[in-house]
């Protein structure tokens, strides 16, 4: 016997379901499009880049690795992973926060700076490909403000209160 749902279904009218259909699937396509132009132009998953443009664009090229996980959208779990094979390949290094032994840094080598030079350049020309050269400077920016504000959702919210919480209307 199935349980019923306590509030029923709000279901997506036409309009909404048109709107979000195409969102769904850009959400499915586009990162799969960038992690494929970054494996095949510079050997990296897109995850292993942004650890790696997140690291190029912090002082010292260093961040404590949960605040690089946030960063990343990342686990810690998952960038400790990661962290680990950047480590291997020379690119990156773990050290312990001097500020606070208890935390763990990542720091970006000299090979793993020039690493990100050569990967860049793909990376912002897929980028221009695949989403900033279809829009005006206008959606550009519609699109940045509803990002952010996506965003913001979705960092207030605990993991599993997201499914659960009704949206205003």
């Amino acid at each position: 016997m199935s349980a019923e749902p306590a509030t029923p279904a709000r279901w997506l009218n036409p309009d909404e379901l048109a709107s979000w259909l195409p969102v769904g699937g850009l959400l499915l396509r586009l990162p799969a499009a960038l992690d494929a132009q970054m494996q095949r132009d510079s050997g990296l998953s897109h995850f292993e880049y942004l650890v790696l443009a997140n690291l190029s664009e912090a002082p010292r090229r260093t961040r404590r690795m949960s605040a690089l996980a946030a960063l990343a959208s990342g686990s810690l779990s998952r960038l400790s992973h990661v962290v680990k094979r950047l480590e291997g390949k020379g690119w990156v290094e773990r050290t312990a926060c001097p500020e606070d032994g208890r935390y763990t840094n990542a720091v970006l080598t000299e090979a793993g700076w020039r690493k990100v030079l050569e990967s860049a350049p793909g990376h912002v020309e897929a980028v221009r490909a695949l989403v900033l050269d279809a829009l005006t400077a206008e959606e550009l920016a519609e699109l940045g403000a509803m990002a952010r504000r996506i965003l913001t959702r979705l960092e207030s919210a605990e993991p599993n209160e997201v499914a659960a919480r009704p949206a205003p209307r």
